[in-house]
């Protein structure tokens, strides 16, 4: 009997040791993940005093980031108007750069310059754009002051001169609407100094086209009705595409998004430029000009369309090169504005 319940504990007790032992084992407790915090100096460029030190500053902020901290302390001095880098003479720090990536310990030094007052591009596009159309309907309707005063709210005799206020019209108008509605602006703001340039000569070449096509003497190209036909139907066909482009380009970028993207043709034909050049809405800019060059035969207008295209080329290359060192899918095949030449 003894030993039956001897055996029937052992029993029993071996019962109980597979139990527990099948019981399974706690989790240790994770370990929490230690955040090294940085400490961030701001040092103003010019003379090197110190401004503002940061400390406890998590890995993952943004310069935009460190640029809200510094705007709290400075009020005067907002995100836009700051202009931060690591050494110097270096270049400025891109609002998207994250602290821990760049090339510092936990101690980092930011060298502070003040960029001046700014302005949205938006609110540049649209000064730039409003001034000439206003402009050159001045010159159209001849007010008091800009010819002699017996031609004062006059009409020309040339229908040339009437389609061409309709064209420039137009393409300043399409440009404003372009602006409040298709264009995905990626650059925030630009120095209230820089309008009083870009304005100036947008308004004055507007005010100079403006008096010599609307000039009481002003004379017919000299090819008559077929050349201004001719740079009729280019004019048109090139705000078209120029349209399209933009269109294209904005589907291209997602709302608030700074990604890129290599852009190709859609189903849209005026859009199958991209296969030949990286910037089309420059070349359908260019073909706009001189559209209205040619229909004009006018010299101003001319000197316009020289002028743009020398600066719509350094863009255009700027922009191309871009696509190249980014992408390396980037199709070759293409030039920068003009196909096969530049």
């Amino acid at each position: 009997m003894d030993v039956l319940a001897l055996e029937a504990k052992t029993g029993n007790a071996g019962d109980s040791d597979k139990k527990s032992s099948s019981r399974p084992k706690p989790k240790p407790p994770k370990k929490v993940k230690r955040i090294v915090y940085f400490e961030v100096e701001i040092v103003d460029l010019k003379t090197k005093e110190k401004l503002l030190l940061l400390d406890k500053v998590e890995p993952t902020a943004t310069v935009l980031d460190i640029k809200a901290l510094f705007h709290k302390s400075y009020p005067k001095w907002y995100p836009a108007r700051q202009s931060l880098r690591l050494d110097a003479k270096g270049k400025c720090l891109r609002d998207e750069e994250i602290l821990q990536t760049l090339p510092v310990g936990t101690t980092a030094s930011f060298y502070f310059s003040d960029l001046g007052p700014q302005l949205t591009w938006g609110t540049v596009f649209l000064t730039e754009c409003v001034g000439p159309l206003i402009i050159y309907l001045m010159f159209y309707f001849h007010l008091p002051f800009i010819y002699s005063p017996k031609y004062d709210f006059t009409s020309s005799k040339h229908w040339v001169v009437h389609l061409a206020c309709m064209c420039h019209s137009f393409h300043y108008i399409k440009r404003i609407l372009e602006t409040m509605f298709v264009h995905r602006i990626s650059h925030g703001t630009m120095p209230l100094r820089n309008i009083f340039k870009n304005c100036g000569y947008y308004w004055c070449t507007a005010a100079w086209m403006a008096y010599y096509i609307n000039h009481p003497l002003y004379t017919t190209p000299y090819y008559g009705q077929q050349q201004v036909n001719t740079g009729l139907y280019i004019f048109l066909f090139c705000q078209v595409g120029n349209f399209s482009i933009h269109v294209a380009l904005r589907n291209l970028k997602q709302p608030g998004s700074k990604t890129k993207k290599i852009p190709y043709p859609t189903k849209n034909p005026f859009t199958w430029m991209f296969w030949l050049v990286s910037c089309p809405n420059y070349t359908y800019e260019l073909g706009t000009w001189i559209g209205f060059t040619l229909m004009t035969q006018c010299v101003p207008v001319a000197f316009f369309t020289i002028v743009g295209f020398i600066q719509m080329t350094v863009w255009a290359k700027g922009k191309h090169y871009g696509y190249l060192k980014e992408y390396r899918d980037y199709p070759t095949l293409r030039s920068s504005i003009l196909p096969f030449i530049l």
